[in-house]
């Protein structure tokens, strides 16, 4: 049987509803649409164990914005898709408190290093805060991945929770979509944490309330499709039928499709999701501040 792999609330919601029928309603889930500085805005709550069942997501809610028009370089794009995140993030961290930041995936694979690219972009401020008292106190970790460390990122960002006490972690991390015009284009914003590794099937400790005990923020953004999905999806295309051979079952398995600017993707979405972060957090501080502070 293939295996549709997905990180997206949204698209898990598209699928049931595919499966299901358009018209049946799902018992569990709630949904809304709206719009956001310009951007679409998708809104997916799960509120229950069904809705869980049904989409394979822990229940909280899910902000997927679509940040497709953040690419046609218009001259306010990038503060206004900035804006949007961080007025979403701040509805979910909590107001006060110390802040930890921890930037997940390998640095060394493009695809995977959005999270520890995203570090680059943050004010840190815990340190300082003797010297700037009226800034939020901030710390960042880049967790590395079990390969080269030896330790799961749970490990890693629970060690430093209990020094820093947050009163709140936000994860970011690469994710998997299930459609290629999602890859880069669409950014989800969830108080659920995160199981890092889960989208590409390589499932890891979990980060989220009940391991760290504090609410855990996750931001992602698609980087990779399967490619078992993208091949049924263009042979599908092609022939007019949405089944996939049997020939496909299992080719192709654990292979990853990335966009070939993958590169330059990452170092913009990396600076957009750093800064998003710095505003949520930092409320008094402007795109101009961010930029000399962080220059």
């Amino acid at each position: 049987m293939l295996t549709v792999r997905t990180d997206l609330a949204v698209e898990a919601h598209a699928l049931w509803k595919e499966s299901a029928g358009e018209t049946t309603q799902l018992p569990g889930v709630a949904a809304r649409e709206e719009t956001l500085d310009g951007f679409p805005l998708t809104f997916v709550e799960i509120l229950d164990q069904e809705g869980e069942n049904a989409l394979h997501k822990p229940q909280g809610s899910y902000y997927t914005l679509d940040i497709t028009d953040f690419w046609k370089r218009q001259p306010d794009g990038f503060q206004r898709a900035a804006g949007a995140l961080s007025r979403i993030l701040a509805s979910l961290i909590p107001e006060e408190g110390p802040v930890l930041i921890c930037g997940l995936g390998n640095a060394a694979m493009t695809p995977d290093a959005l999270g520890p690219r995203t570090l680059d972009h943050l004010l840190i401020t815990r340190h300082l805060k003797d010297v700037l008292p009226g800034f939020r106190p901030v710390a960042a970790l880049g967790a590395g991945v079990l390969g080269s460390t030896g330790l799961e990122a749970a490990e890693w960002v629970r060690g430093a929770a209990e020094h820093v006490r947050p009163a709140a972690v936000v994860a970011v991390d690469a994710l998997a979509a299930r459609e290629l015009n999602r890859l880069c284009s669409t950014v989800q914003i969830s108080d659920t944490g995160l199981s890092p590794g889960s989208g590409v099937g390589n499932h890891r400790m979990a980060l989220d309330r009940e391991t760290l005990g504090v609410p855990v923020i996750s931001v992602g953004v698609p980087t990779v499709v399967d490619a078992e999905t993208v091949a049924r999806d263009i042979l599908a295309e092609a022939g007019g039928t949405g089944g996939a051979p049997a020939a496909l079952h299992g080719q192709g398995k654990r292979l990853f499709v990335t966009p070939d600017s993958i590169d330059a993707k990452i170092r913009e979405l990396a600076k957009l999701l750093g800064y998003g972060l710095d505003m949520a957090l930092q409320p008094g501080l402007d795109l101009e501040d961010l930029d000399a502070l962080l220059a």
